[in-house]
């Protein structure tokens, strides 16, 4: 056996063969919370089937635990919500420059403002943009004066960017893959894997805990995740003499203009029946608590982490109809849906699962088999490095 080895290393002159070098697979990504909580599992999966890593991102207090994944790490000075022609021409050259430096073979963008800067950064690369290019496209497609030159721009830069020949847009939902055509990017160009991965080995069903029934918010605290619809729907629990308990898991970005003043969340914090839990790393801590998920998002979502998670430990759901939500959040099986911006209706839609401990049950179960058999990291993993392979050819 030792012989096989030693010849699979050296050639017949007994000088070592040279291994072909590894493509060098770049994430271009906000932040490094937002990168381990998105695209952690199309990484590693990335690593494992022989490409080197790197992650181009804002570097936060979560930089240990991004190097201990063994990526190539290079600090950018990202910022989340800003915008402007200066900032998006810096991008433009700092991105440049870290391909020059590195010489990948693809290029991922994650975040919608770094999918136009980024795709003219990457002119020569492979690339797929990925998250939140609906929402990026939906914006494009906006009414408004102000949106006009946006619109030309935009849509000029996405189809010339993503009809190259080697370039794919990566959405999350049927709904954003059609948007993205009818703004003139070819089907063939489109390619939807739903969701980020949850790794349902690491995150798996949990008893419901004792108590009053609590439902759970976890993500970003921004308007537009629906947290100010969540907070008036529990205060109409509460004036109807319904006693129910809210959980919020998550911190306001001070760089996201869409942000929730923390003063306004701590101030949610002191209601009877609210609590603010803050950064929570480990989500299994939340679900021992709580009964229910909720996100009443205001827009499209692609398909959201925190329900997908949620959905792995078993919870039920409730969410706005808008995509990406409606695609996990599937009505009267996986959950309730509600309509946006409605906290008459999400009130009713939590009573109703307040006072039905089978239904509950019964969510839960079919939300974890949709996970295990579509969402989850065994599913999302390989669909990823197909894709990249598909890039390569």
């Amino acid at each position: 056996m030792s012989q096989v080895r030693r010849s699979s290393r050296f050639d017949v002159r007994g000088k070592p063969h040279e291994q072909p070098p590894r493509p060098r697979l770049v994430y271009v990504v906000s932040d490094d919370r937002y990168f381990l909580s998105h695209c952690l599992t199309m990484a590693r999966a990335a690593r494992a089937a022989g490409f080197e890593v790197h992650v181009a991102t804002r570097v936060t207090e979560d930089g240990d635990r991004l190097r201990g994944e063994e990526f190539v790490v290079h600090r950018m000075a990202f910022r989340r919500g800003r915008t402007g022609l200066v900032r998006a021409l810096r991008t433009v050259l700092a991105l440049r420059r870290l391909y020059r430096a590195v010489n990948p073979a693809i290029v991922h963008y994650v975040t919608v403002p770094l999918s136009l800067p980024g795709i003219v950064a990457a002119t020569g690369f492979a690339f797929a943009a990925v998250h939140g290019v609906g929402d990026l496209a939906r914006r494009f497609a906006a009414p408004g004066i102000n949106f006009r030159l946006l619109r030309r721009v935009g849509r000029a830069v996405l189809r010339r960017g993503v009809n190259a020949p080697r370039a794919v847009a990566l959405v999350q939902s049927p709904d954003d893959r059609d948007v993205l055509t009818s703004l003139g990017i070819k089907p063939a160009r489109v390619t939807l894997i739903p969701g980020c991965g949850v790794d349902c080995d690491r995150f798996r069903p949990v008893p419901e805990p004792d108590g009053p029934v609590t439902v759970a918010f976890t993500g970003r605290m921004t308007a537009g995740k629906g947290l100010r619809t969540l907070v008036e729907a529990h205060r109409i629990l509460e004036d109807s003499g319904v006693q129910s308990e809210i959980l919020l898991a998550g911190q306001p970005d001070p760089d996201d203009p869409d942000a929730v003043p923390q003063i306004e969340v701590a101030g949610w914090g002191r209601e009877p029946g609210i609590t603010w839990l803050g950064h929570v790393a480990d989500m299994s801590r939340v679900w021992r608590r709580a009964h229910v998920a909720a996100l009443p998002a205001r827009s499209c979502e692609g398909v959201p982490q925190s329900l997908l998670e949620a959905a792995a430990f078993g919870r039920p759901l409730i969410a706005t109809d808008v995509p990406g939500c409606r695609d996990l959040v599937v009505h009267e099986k996986t959950g309730l849906l509600v309509p946006v911006d409605d906290a008459a209706a999400l009130a009713a839609a939590i009573l109703r699962l307040m006072r039905a401990p089978p239904q509950r049950v019964r969510f839960g179960v079919a939300a974890r088999r949709l996970v295990d058999g579509r969402y989850s990291d065994s599913v999302v993993g390989p669909a990823a490095v197909a894709l990249y392979r598909g890039l390569l050819t």
